[in-house]
């Protein structure tokens, strides 16, 4: 029991209090008197040691002075009666010798009766004094709500400059301006400049928009006040808005200063939506965070830096200029950045001779600043668990699948059948994949369980890609569905298995027909739009905006390019078996491939053929459509001929054939 936690709670504060007016009530309300029983009252009475009596009306009492101490009774004592009683005890004072005899009727102190109605109000006014003592981070700020929650970063804090970022190019060189015209702005004024009101840093989660942001209050040396979207906003009423003047107040006696509000959507998002209306708390701190950053005052040297991982659902009016001149995209680091993300944070990590962060770098396309510094942190937490001294390329590979795919399973138990159909669904992507023209290059098959997956085929670019072409995605949809023409092929009774790979395959189908304009007969149109309200679920939506016709025909183009990836992927498992056979056993001896294991195995691969040349959404037969001009030379060879195309249309492999019989494998 944890006896700290509970000394610091409320609890200890109330029982405090509730004693204390015990206390007080007793010490006003106290007569002296030691209470005794009805009968031993009476036996006092008939004896001769009682001096005085008083009978209390109403409260059917009887105070005894005795003329010496009784024993533990003291000398004085009390009784009560009971009505029926009432008779007897009048008779037993009667026939008593008393000096004194006295009846009293008993009258309400005041000062009792006062306490005794404030009482309640007391004890609620300390609980409610106390809680609100607690919400706001102390007694001595209770009543101060409407007071900003941000934080000044002093001097003494730990200083993050420009060259702690890396992977950011662009971004930095952004803000390097935005430090310049800290330091100096008589440069900028001479020319007429004028200083940015804000800055929005956006982009995906872990890009390091946090990080530019405290390197650039290292690098200004100026007052830098830090809080979060959510701080703002609290269950009374008017302290968001209360709480973003007192901000900017600050930060103006402070001037020249920097405010950074992170995840700026809590309270940026579009007014007039969900419920509240122009009433909402929320809105009512937008008003106020909008008339600050571009208010009557133009003469502040204030700098509102923000950063959001959703830049769609901010109000209009914050983004214009004026208020955020700048917006920069903080997007995920290319090769080169990820190399240098990758020094930054192996500084102080102990690496091993063999290790090449370049060799990493390719292995992590699409990884983030946070996802890169959480791969060297698992390297190093796997050295440290082996009890070895260097992190190297086995801990970074394991580092690396950690990441992506999440811990190995090494408790979950495959019998041989799911070993063996789990190794030719892996081995299908992997052979799909190396047997199409325009697929990345296969790194990596495993078959060991990892995260929810009983295996997984790793296919990685060798660089950076910005922009996909129709037949790689053909090719994609063509390994996807690998695995699953593999079980056909080889057991004629697929599992459940692929059902991701399905899922991915037709989201990757429906794109191109919907939204890419790869589809002959839809044609470059956008079919559907995102709906819904930022506070009633924005992506939750999808509005359609199409005929039923039109649904009948997305579907048969979307079932049209799943069929023809499974076409061509059992084209390329019937034509390669003998290999398929080799990687499923070689899988089955060793578990995990690498790359120059698979080379090795797919040195014999037969390519899928070129695909036909396709011609926009042209329904026009081949033979009246004007000839293709090219150049005389072209820098890589397309297939285009001079005046025309090589062929009409795609020979497509029939699904008709028969497979061959699967030999036999022996299972681990």
């Amino acid at each position: 029991m944890d006896f700290k936690r509970i000394f610091r709670g409320p609890i200890v504060y109330i029982v405090l209090a509730i004693a204390a007016v015990w206390i007080g009530t007793t010490l006003l309300t106290g007569s002296g008197f030691k209470e005794v029983s009805t009968q031993e009252g009476l036996d006092l009475l008939k004896g001769s040691t009682v001096e005085s009596a008083k009978i209390v009306d109403g409260e059917q009492r009887v105070d005894l002075t005795l003329t010496k101490a009784d024993g533990d009774n003291g000398k004085q004592v009390q009784f009560y009666y009971v009505a029926p009683r009432g008779t007897e005890v009048v008779a037993a004072i009667n026939g008593a010798d008393l000096k004194d005899f006295d009846d009293e009727v008993p009258q309400t102190n005041f000062f009792t009766q006062l306490i005794g109605i404030l009482l309640p109000f007391l004890i609620i006014g300390v609980i409610f004094y106390f809680l609100l003592s607690r919400m706001q981070g102390g007694g001595n700020r209770v009543m101060q709500f409407g007071k900003s929650k941000a934080k000044l970063v002093g001097k003494e804090a730990p200083k993050v400059t420009f060259a702690d970022v890396a992977g950011a190019d662009e971004a930095i060189e952004e803000l390097e301006e935005i430090k310049d015209f800290l330091k100096e702005p008589a440069k900028f004024l001479a020319v007429g400049a004028r200083i940015p009101k804000g800055v929005l840093l956006y982009g995906p989660p872990g890009t390091g928009k946090t990080l530019l942001a405290r390197a650039t209050a290292g690098e200004a040396g100026v007052p830098f006040y830090t809080i979060s979207g959510s701080d703002f906003v609290e269950m009374f009423v008017g302290v968001g808005a209360s709480r973003v003047r007192d901000l900017f107040d600050q930060a103006k006696q402070n001037s020249p200063a920097i405010i950074f509000i992170d995840e700026i959507d809590a309270v940026g998002r579009h007014r007039g939506a969900g419920i509240g209306g122009g009433n909402d708390e929320r809105e009512q701190t937008l008003n106020q965070l909008l008339v600050e950053m571009d208010g009557f005052d133009v003469k502040t040297n204030v700098i509102l830096i923000a950063a959001t991982n959703r830049p769609d659902v901010l109000d209009p009016a914050l983004l214009r200029p004026g208020r955020f001149d700048r917006q920069i995209g903080v997007d995920s680091p290319d090769l080169q950045g990820r190399r240098q993300i990758l020094e930054v944070h192996a500084k102080g990590k102990p690496m091993a001779d063999g290790v090449d962060l370049e060799v990493l770098a390719r292995k992590t396309p699409g990884f983030t600043g946070a996802d890169l510094a959480n791969v060297l942190n698992e390297a190093a937490l796997l050295t440290a668990r082996s009890n070895a001294q260097l992190i190297d390329n086995r801990a970074l590979d394991e580092a690396v699948d950690r990441v992506m795919a999440g811990p190995q399973r090494r408790t979950r138990l495959m019998n041989d059948k799911e070993k063996l159909i789990t190794a030719y669904h892996e081995g299908g992507h992997a052979l799909a994949a190396a047997s199409m023209r325009n697929t990345d290059p296969v790194t990596k098959v495993t078959i060991l369980p990892r995260g929810r997956a009983l295996g997984y085929t790793m296919v990685l670019p060798l660089e950076d890609k910005y922009s996909i072409t129709r037949n790689e995605l053909l090719d994609q949809l063509a390994y996807a569905m690998g695995g699953r023409v593999a079980e056909e092929i080889v057991f004629h009774d697929p599992t459940t298995g692929a059902s991701n790979d399905i899922e991915k395959a037709t989201a990757i189908a429906r794109r191109m027909v919907t939204e890419y304009g790869m589809s002959t007969k839809v044609g470059s149109v956008k079919l559907g739009q995102a709906a819904g309200e930022p506070f009633l679920g924005r992506d939750m939506g999808y509005t359609r905006d199409f005929s039923d016709t039109m649904a009948e025909t997305i579907d048969e183009e979307v079932r049209k390019l799943i069929e023809q990836a499974h076409d061509e992927a059992w084209q390329v498992l019937n034509t390669n078996r003998d290999t398929l056979d080799r990687l499923a056993t070689a899988l089955l001896e060793k578990e995990t491939l690498d790359h120059a294991q698979l080379a090795e195995i797919f040195k014999d691969v037969e390519k899928l053929p070129e695909r036909p040349l396709w011609l926009s959404s042209d329904s026009r037969p081949l033979s009246d459509r004007p000839p293709v001009k090219v150049p005389a030379k072209l820098p890589i060879d397309s297939g285009i001929t001079e005046g025309g195309i090589e062929s009409e249309t795609p020979s497509t492999p029939k699904r008709a054939q028969r497979p061959r019989k699967t030999p036999g494998i022996a299972t681990a």
